[in-house]
């Protein structure tokens, strides 16, 4: 799956091959404190990733990890800040939502902070009670 909205000169793709240092780059611009990190390892475990490229340059990406029957788990949506508050991320989570479903998936789960509660509800999400424990 490809899509391209030439007006904004924007390409989202469905599990498209990905470089370490493109997603470096990308996570090191959007989320303070990154450090570089092999992401090949995450992607050989996942589902499927949804990445947005404008130009040459990758944009946006999340990924969806499954359990191998009814659910699925959005990890990492993550936006450049010079994209941020277009569009993009509500784009990238219901590409991946619908992906999900094409391969199996019956539920989407997301955990978040309260802050980004406004985004996820955009999304589609709903909120539900969870448990955490930290290891």
């Amino acid at each position: 799956m490809r899509t391209t909205d030439e007006a904004v000169g924007l390409t989202l793709s469905l599990s498209p091959p990905l470089r370490d240092d493109e997603l470096n780059r990308l996570f090191a611009a959007a989320w303070p404190g990154h450090a570089p990190a092999p992401f090949a390892p995450k992607l050989a475990r996942s589902l499927l990733w949804v990445a947005a490229r404008r130009g040459d340059h990758l944009v946006g990406y999340v990924n969806v990890v499954g359990d191998g029957g009814a659910h699925a788990f959005v990890l990492d949506t993550t936006v450049h800040p010079a994209e941020r508050r277009h569009g993009l991320g509500v784009r990238l989570v219901r590409t991946a939502a619908d992906a999900a479903r094409a391969r199996g998936a019956e539920w989407l789960h997301v955990d978040y902070e309260p802050g980004l509660a406004p985004f996820y509800e955009q999304c589609g999400f709903r909120p539900t009670a969870a448990g955490l424990m930290a290891l």
